[in-house]
Formats: C-alpha cells, sequence, structure tokens
C-alpha cells in the first residue's frame, strides 16, 4: 500500500517572543538573560549547554544549533536579534565562524516519494502566545527538526477575523469579516457572503482528499442549530468550549453533549477524534484541522496539569507596566499603572494559560504517534502557528488582543516534513492569507481565485524567492462594545478604535479612523514604547501614508502582491 504523507499544522496566539523574566536593558542582553533563564552556562560548552557556543551563536547566526546541544534553545523575538546585531555587529558571531567548519551538518530532509500527495493536519490553538512554546517539549523539538517564520503575522488579531483570512486566504477587507459577531463577523456572515464555498477544504475535498474539521470553527457557531460546512467529509465542532467541559459537539450532524468528567475535557476529547481519523485514513490523502479552543480564557488546564508550574509568572519585559509615552494614543494613554492586585492577576492567569497548553502539546505527541501508526512518519508536515496573539501587562493593558503591538500580531509559524531543512530559520514577511495557497499547493490543488495571499511552499523547502514582499497588513475595527463576545475586551484590556497597519521587519506604521497615527521603530525600540511619528520627515510620513493605502485596497494575488512590495527607496526597512 502507499503511504501518504502528512502536512501538520499547528497555530498558536502571539506575544513577546523573548521567553524570559527578567528585564534587561539593551536587546545583547536580553539575548544573555534568555539563554542564562533557559538553563545555559558559562563552561558548558563539553556538556551541550554552554551559554556561547550552544546558545548565543546559534541564535544570532540564525542557524541550526550544534548537535552535542542538550538544553533547547529559548525563542527570542527576531526584532530583538536585528536590535543586537545592529548596536554590536560581532556579538555571538566570532566563535560560530570558527566552530562551523567541525560543527555535522544538519541531516538531509525528508523527501516524499514521487507521485505521492502528502496528508495535512492543521492544529489551530486559540490564543497561544510566543512566550507559551517554552512550555511545549513537542513544538520546541519542531522548531530544531524543521523550519521557524520569523516574521509571521496575522491579519487581525481577532478571532473570527483571522480565522476567516486562513480559510480563504484573503484580507479582511476583501472578506468583509470584521468581528466576531453582527453583520461583518462571525459564522453567519461567513456563510451568507459565500466563503465557506471558496476555502481550502472545498478546493482540497475536490481534489479527492478526506477532510475533517475538528473543535472551533467560527464565533457564532451553534451545533444545535447549525450544519457540517461544505468541503469537510468529516465534522466534530463545538460551540462555546472555552471552559473546557459543558460543551456540544455537532459530530457529522449529530449533537454529542460533554459533561465535567476528566475525560470530557475538550482538547484531549479532540486529540481521541483526531487519532481516530488519522488511523482510519489509509490509501487515501487527507486534511484535518484540530482547532482547539485553549488556551482562550478561561484558561482552563486539564485535571491532570492544574498544579504545574507553581512559580511561573508572566514576562516582566521592558514593555511590562510601561507608562505611555508623551505621544502615545489617545486609547492607551489613559491606562493606570498595573497595581499589586492587578499584577497578581495576571501572574495567575498566565501560570493557567502556560498549564493549559500542555495538554495541546501532549495532542501533538498523539498525533505523531499515530501518523507512525499508518506509516506516514516520513512524509509528515508539522506547522506550527496562530490565530492571534495575547498581551499580559504590557503597555500596562490587563490580559487581550486587538490591538497593534506585536504581542498581539505577531504568531509563531514552525513547519517539519518532506524537503524541510532541519534548523531553517526564515525571516520573510509572511502572513495567515498565505496558509490557504500553501495547503493547496501541497495537495495538488488549485486555490480559490480569489486569494490575495502566496503560497510558502517554496520557502519551507529551502528555496529563494527573489522580491518576496516586505509589508504584512493588518486590519481592525473597534472599539468592540459586544457584551455577548467571548473577546470582549475588559475595561482595561485594550479596545483600540479602527485601525489599520503595515508591519516591516523593523517598524510598524499605523493609522486609526479617528485620524491618529502611530510609528515604531522596532530597531531602536523594539518593545514599542516610543510613538515617533510625529518626529518622522514630512516625505516618510507621506510614503507610509501611501503604502497603507496600496494595501487597503489590493483585491487579488498580483495586486495585493505589488502592493507588499513596497520600493527599497520608500518603504520601512
Amino acid at each position: 500500500m502507499k503511504h501518504v504523507g502528512t502536512l501538520w499544522l499547528v497555530v498558536a496566539g502571539c506575544a513577546t517572543a523573548l521567553t524570559t523574566q527578567a528585564a534587561p536593558s539593551g536587546p545583547c542582553e536580553q539575548i544573555v538573560t534568555a539563554c542564562k533563564d533557559a538553563g545555559f552556562v558559562q563552561g558548558g560548552a563539553t556538556k551541550g549547554d554552554g551559554i556561547r557556543i550552544n546558545c548565543i551563536d546559534p541564535i544570532m547566526q540564525g542557524k541550526p544549533a550544534t548537535r552535542n546541544r542538550t538544553t533547547p534553545l529559548p525563542s527570542v523575538d527576531p526584532d530583538i536579534v536585528a536590535a543586537c546585531k545592529s548596536a554590536n555587529p560581532d556579538f555571538g558571531q566570532a566563535k560560530a565562524q570558527r566552530a562551523e567548519a567541525t560543527v555535522p551538518s544538519a541531516l538531509p530532509p525528508m523527501q516524499l516519494a514521487p507521485g505521492t500527495r502528502p496528508n495535512i493536519i492543521f492544529v489551530l490553538t486559540d490564543d497561544l502566545a510566543w512566550n507559551l512554546v517554552q512550555y511545549m517539549p513537542h513544538v520546541l523539538a519542531m522548531q530544531r527538526e524543521g523550519a521557524t517564520f520569523a516574521n509571521y503575522f496575522v491579519t487581525d488579531s481577532l478571532c473570527c477575523p483571522s480565522r476567516s483570512s486562513i480559510f480563504t486566504g484573503r484580507f479582511p477587507h476583501d472578506t468583509g469579516i470584521f468581528r466576531n459577531t453582527g453583520k461583518d463577523g462571525g459564522y453567519l456572515a461567513f456563510r451568507n457572503r459565500g466563503h465557506e464555498q471558496a476555502t481550502f477544504a472545498a478546493a482540497l475535498s475536490a481534489a479527492g482528499y478526506r477532510t475533517a474539521m475538528l473543535g472551533k470553527y467560527l464565533n457564532g457557531y451553534l451545533p444545535a442549530q447549525h450544519p457540517p460546512a461544505p468541503g469537510w467529509s468529516t465534522w466534530a465542532v463545538a460551540g462555546s468550549g472555552y471552559a473546557g467541559f459543558h460543551y456540544s459537539l455537532n459530530q457529522d450532524g449529530r449533537v454529542v453533549r460533554y459533561g465535567d468528567k476528566p475525560a470530557d475535557y475538550l482538547t484531549d476529547v479532540l486529540s481521541g477524534l483526531a487519532v481516530r481519523f488519522i488511523k482510519q485514513s489509509t490509501g487515501q490523502p487527507f486534511f484535518m484541522e484540530v482547532a482547539t479552543f485553549a488556551p482562550h480564557a478561561p484558561y482552563t488546564p486539564a485535571p491532570r496539569d492544574a498544579d504545574a508550574f507553581p512559580s511561573v509568572r508572566a514576562p516582566r519585559t521592558p514593555a511590562f507596566d510601561a507608562a505611555p509615552d508623551a505621544d502615545a494614543t489617545k486609547w492607551l494613554s489613559t491606562h493606570p499603572q498595573l497595581s499589586d492586585a492587578d499584577i497578581a492577576r495576571i501572574d495567575r492567569d498566565f501560570r493557567k494559560r502556560a498549564q493549559s497548553v500542555l495538554a495541546i502539546d501532549a495532542m501533538i505527541g498523539e498525533l505523531q504517534a499515530a501518523v507512525a501508526a499508518i506509516g506516514a512518519q516520513n512524509n509528515t508536515y508539522l506547522v506550527f502557528s496562530s490565530d492571534n496573539g495575547y498581551h499580559m501587562g504590557e503597555h500596562r493593558l490587563m490580559p487581550g488582543k486587538m490591538t497593534a503591538f506585536d504581542t498581539d500580531i505577531h504568531v509563531p509559524l514552525i513547519v517539519t516534513g518532506p524537503g524541510v531543512p532541519a534548523g531553517l530559520a526564515l525571516d520573510e514577511i509572511v502572513e495567515n492569507v498565505d496558509l490557504c495557497s500553501t495547503f493547496t499547493e501541497l495537495g495538488g490543488a488549485s486555490a480559490p481565485a480569489s486569494v490575495d495571499g502566496r503560497s510558502l511552499v517554496a520557502l519551507l523547502h529551502g528555496q529563494k524567492v527573489p522580491q518576496w514582499r516586505t509589508l504584512a497588513l493588518v486590519e481592525h475595527r473597534g472599539p468592540n462594545k459586544d457584551p455577548t463576545d467571548p473577546d470582549a475586551p475588559s475595561p482595561r484590556g485594550g479596545n483600540p478604535t479602527t485601525y489599520e497597519a503595515i508591519r516591516s521587519r523593523t517598524s510598524v506604521y499605523v493609522e486609526y479612523a479617528d485620524g491618529e497615527r502611530e510609528y515604531h521603530d522596532r530597531v531602536t525600540d523594539p518593545q514599542e514604547l516610543r510613538n515617533t511619528y510625529s518626529s518622522l520627515p514630512a516625505d516618510k510620513g507621506t510614503a507610509l501614508g501611501a503604502m497603507l493605502a496600496a494595501m487597503k485596497r489590493c483585491r487579488g494575488d498580483a495586486s495585493c502582491w505589488e502592493a507588499a512590495r513596497a520600493r527599497a527607496t520608500a518603504a520601512p526597512k
């Protein structure tokens, strides 16, 4: 029997990618602290945990770590690495160059057998941030074994608009989905606009794939009222499963209710359904999306993990409880300093989020084992990323999302699989609109004609793509005042007015509907603490506005690709 390959895609939320508890002053110092916090020590090179050769050098070189490394590398924001290189070009370079000749090359990547179509498993988590990756050993192993996209962004840091972009490959201004509820948001708006016929699931199903949708679909989906969506041959979708217990699944048109026993924990139930689907899938390629509700609030961990990480607290980055500067936008400037009670709540919630991702990580291991059981482990793509990010105390904001800060829009995207080199670090600007085209190309299907994104397959296979895009577009409608929305922000959680933004590798520019403007140079201000728009030269401000305008009005692959490749003379670097 011919074995089919498997693509794994795990999607997580965004937050500061430097996973340390300290708040060192400079970018190079932050990298040193991250390595120390991860367990690397001075003089430990012979044991594989030397702070310089086993941690700092690989991070600064952007290369796979030395083969004898015994301690997992910390996740460090690529903009912090860029800022460190700018401040100290020789930092972490000399020893890496001397050691390069003695470090064995990475093993050649797995290759698909000729004529084989890969299976695709897409694990989409809810609000999983970069700073939670350190608690997920299977995901950390993925980074060592595959490719990490250092500059992956979402089109909106909000569930339904972001998921709509993932399904269709289109920006919110093309889907018309800007919220979780109402005429311009949620499941009903997505369905009524005809988008269910133009998803990667519909394309792959037409190309002969078995398809499965498990877990969270779109906000507003009601298992007892709404049917399975077209394009999915297997369907097990919940409505409000955020609490992890006492939920219903529409399982292929039959409503199944779950209670409060440990075995009813939603992430574990999804894992069991996914494993069963995999083991039933021999002889035909399949696509499966497993969309967990964890670690979304109320941040419910599996009962077995409720006592994990008793001393963990939220990262104290330089942005934590940082006062807004004099030029901060109105929606941000009024937030008061965090109180001791606020900080205690943030630490408690961060600890629960860390606990809740343990079940997700265990699920990834179970899915890997299931693929191995059907003999497809050598033809398996595994990708980790998110629907949106999450802030917890940064900029004096209580837990939430929806802002244009990197905590909310910059999320992990990690891939392993056939043709994907181990330890590959990719710094191209990519967005969630690219996933639809990626899935369809991997499956040999035709992407919907309306997509705005581009396939990432060439990048995944280590190929250089000339003149890649230089900008990511973010679009948000606000403020959110719907109390029925599960993502309704708390009064101090951050609730910006409508905005559009463009993010380059080293800067972010935001235009608000009320006329305010925001600009952060992330080389000199990686924590986005100073709004320097008012000090920009007039011609640069004009150029930024023109680039954003072109992105906002783009329609389709060619138009959006041209708009996103801003001319080098005008683009922010």
